[in-house]
């Protein structure tokens, strides 16, 4: 993967007719003409606050109209557009071309091109405002309009937060306008078969300071500081190519979005991911470490940074308002005007899962490559996060992780499907707290094998082997207390009094990837999960059809989640010897790619869940982020789980077992880094090839 794609540079980066632009945690929402249009949820958004809530282009007075859109990358975007045709005249002679560039701020290049035979008169007026308001108020549909004091120079205009004064934005150009109260305007005569070009830059404040916007005038995106962030993360990633173009142009894709989510921690040179666009432009802890897992054959140190990041914020003193418990793995951060109110504070902890997922990702880091010194550094985190486990997570004594929110403002669900009600049984009925997840107790499960794994490399012993006898139990125990016979599958949950959560969700795709699972609970579970309720055609349906809370247009129940699914092939080809688990994976792979490819090869975080045979393309949801990191990472788990491929540092082994899908033809991952060792792996049907493997090394391929 060595550039955009074909799908990046020739189709527009469209999601419900809107545009998304990120870098970092900056990103920008607009429809596809280019305007942020005032009292709709779009907006240029800076560290969780909108600094522009109106930015319109107007030629003498009129919207333009759009002809395409292409964002060669996911930081920058052309809009092509002409003026519309004047009064009697069929076509338009007037081309307008708005290249916008997103990086702690935002950068405009307005070219106005005359295609006809004689001069042309255009009066250009750009109308801004900005209303300074939090992330979530914008999202909910809670914002005001036009909050800014407004300030007027001879070549800025600028726009204060009237409840914060140290908040702002300043919005220049290259080209002197006429500044007035919310408007900037240029009267241009345009020569024939000439062109007039303008750099506008939107510059947020903060603290009374003016950010530094890293982006220099008249540079090519490629140039600019986010193109060469992409071009580094490029150089150092592994290069994935297939024998199908459109899982090519998917990964592809995958590795733009990816390199643009990344958050940078500067002083302490740490990368990790931002969850998604729109509205999870932050550190996540079940995203990023989800996230981080999947992107492994890309980029190990993601994953190591991640873990760096949460180690760092992890929880010290128990806290009700913000859900804080010693050794509990955050779930977001928040740094917008509100400063997380409605979660109680900037860091809120209410997550069950991050703290299972942190020790997961720890010992597979090292097995990537990792060097022990920064594992090491770590397992004082990961022993607190197991002793939050045994203690603050397991509430009531009974051997499994239950969540409760501690007040009113916390959220009520807390693992992944966290929304009100995402959380119910066969008749519909909402779960009762505190609720014991069935995909959460899985996590603890491979949690305290991979804490035993890490002990024996460290020599301990006995500390590996009372951990194994800790998980054994907890498998016995998991498969008595949530397998439902007469239905034949896992209970989604425990709730308040223990009874059986009953209905059939995606929740146990998850525990076939952790490995809880016995033989012959996988053969029932691929039974029903093959089924037309849970297969939509497009991917796994969060929720099976044939359950009373079923809706294929709701967040968590009968949705398609991108990360779901991939989840869920990864844990089928774990059982790859259970009959008709490879064949059934290769059936939701293929559904879930050819939804990206419907998707102008960018995954959602979700689409409606509707059957294929229904519609023949995948119903956007409406509020869905696009770019999100597990969905933009999720492509990179199925290559990964169809080529079997395990490393194992330590023990200097790379094993690969593949079961690749004929479409893909041969899959090639050039300078794999393994640690200190750089490997190219091809796989051509059942052939495997290593180059630079080092002879001390072993590949396994059966």
């Amino acid at each position: 993967m060595t550039g955009p794609s074909p799908l990046n540079g020739g189709e527009p980066a469209l999601l419900n007719g809107s545009v998304t632009l990120v870098e970092g945690s900056t990103f920008c929402l607009s429809d596809r003409v280019g305007d942020v249009e005032s009292g709709t949820s779009q907006g240029l958004f800076y560290r969780d606050a909108r600094v522009v809530s109106r930015w319109e282009l107007r030629v003498d007075g009129q919207r333009l109209e759009p002809l395409s859109v292409l964002s060669p990358e996911a930081f920058t975007a052309r809009f092509i557009l002409r003026r519309p045709p004047r009064s009697g005249a069929a076509d338009s002679s007037l081309l307008v071309v708005r290249e916008r560039l997103v990086a702690d701020g935002m950068r405009e290049t307005v070219i106005l091109e005359n295609l006809g035979r004689e001069p042309t008169a255009v009066v250009l007026e750009l109308r801004a405002d900005a209303d300074f308001v939090d992330l979530f108020a914008v999202k909910e549909g809670r914002a005001g309009h036009g909050r800014a004091e407004i300030l007027v120079t001879d070549n800025e205009l600028l726009l204060n937060d009237r409840s914060d004064r140290a908040r702002g934005l300043a919005v220049s150009s290259s080209e002197l306008p006429i500044v007035l109260p919310g408007s900037l305007t240029w009267r241009i005569v345009v020569p024939a078969t000439g062109r007039w070009q303008t750099e506008i830059l939107a510059q947020p404040t903060v603290a009374n300071q003016r950010v530094h916007v890293a982006l220099r005038p008249g540079e090519h995106y490629r140039s600019s500081e986010p193109g060469r962030k992409m071009a580094a993360w490029r150089d150092t990633a592994t290069k994935l190519t297939t024998g199908d173009p459109q899982l090519t142009a998917i990964l592809q894709r995958t590795e733009s979005d990816l390199g643009a989510l990344q958050i940078r921690e500067e002083r302490r040179h740490r990368t990790f991911v931002a969850a998604g666009a729109p509205w999870f432009m932050t550190l996540f802890g079940r995203d990023s470490l989800l996230t981080a897992w999947m992107a492994l054959p890309l980029d190990s140190s993601l994953a190591l940074g991640t873990m760096q990041q949460l180690a760092e914020m992890q929880g010290q003193q128990v806290d009700a308002l913000t859900e804080e418990e010693p050794g509990r793995i955050m779930h977001e951060i928040r740094r917008g005007p509100a400063g997380g109110l409605a979660l109680g504070g900037e860091v809120y902890y209410g997550t069950v899962d991050a703290t299972p997922l942190f020790v997961m990702l720890l010992a597979e880091t090292r097995r990537w490559g990792a060097s022990p010194e920064a594992v090491q550094t770590l397992l004082p985190a990961a022993d607190a996060a197991l002793d939050w486990m045994s203690h603050f997570g397991d509430r009531d004594g009974d051997g499994f992780v239950e969540y409760q929110r501690a007040t009113d403002r916390g959220l009520i669900n807390q693992g992944w499907k966290d929304s009100f009600d995402g959380i119910n049984d066969a008749a519909g009925h909402l779960a009762q707290a505190p609720i014991a997840l069935c995909e959460v107790q899985s996590y603890v499960y491979a949690a305290i094998l991979a804490r035993a794994e890490l002990a024996e490399e460290f020599g301990q012993s006995d500390k590996a082997e009372k951990l194994r006898e800790h998980a054994a139990e907890l498998r016995t125990k998991f498969s008595e207390a949530f397998w439902i016979p007469e239905k034949g599958w896992y209970a989604v949950a425990l709730d308040g009094n223990k009874r059986r959560v009953d209905a059939l969700t995606s929740n146990v795709g998850h525990c076939l990837w952790s490995g809880i699972v016995t033989d012959e609970h996988a053969e029932q579970l691929v039974h029903h999960l093959a089924t037309a309720e849970m297969d939509s055609g497009f991917g796994l349906r969060t929720l099976s059809s044939g359950m009373g809370a079923f809706n294929p247009m709701s967040y968590h129940n009968g949705s398609v989640w991108p990360h779901d699914t991939a989840i869920a092939v990864a844990g089928l080809l774990r059982y790859r010897h259970i009959p008709g688990a490879v064949g059934l994976a290769t059936r939701l792979s293929n559904g879930l790619l050819d939804a990206a490819t419907a998707f102008g090869g960018r995954l959602p975080e979700l689409f409606c869940g509707f059957q294929r045979s229904r519609f023949s393309a995948p119903v956007p949801y409406p509020t869905s982020c696009s770019p999100q990191a597990w969905a933009s990472a999720a492509p990179l788990l199925l290559v990964r789980s169809f080529l079997g491929l395990e490393p194992d540092v330590p023990h200097r082994t790379v094993t690969v077992l593949p079961h690749v899908p004929a479409r893909w033809g041969r899959v090639e991952l050039t300078d794999l880094r393994l640690g200190g060792t750089a490997v190219d792996l091809a796989v051509d049907g059942e052939q495997v090839t290593a180059a630079n493997l080092p002879e001390d090394w072993r590949l396994i391929t059966h």
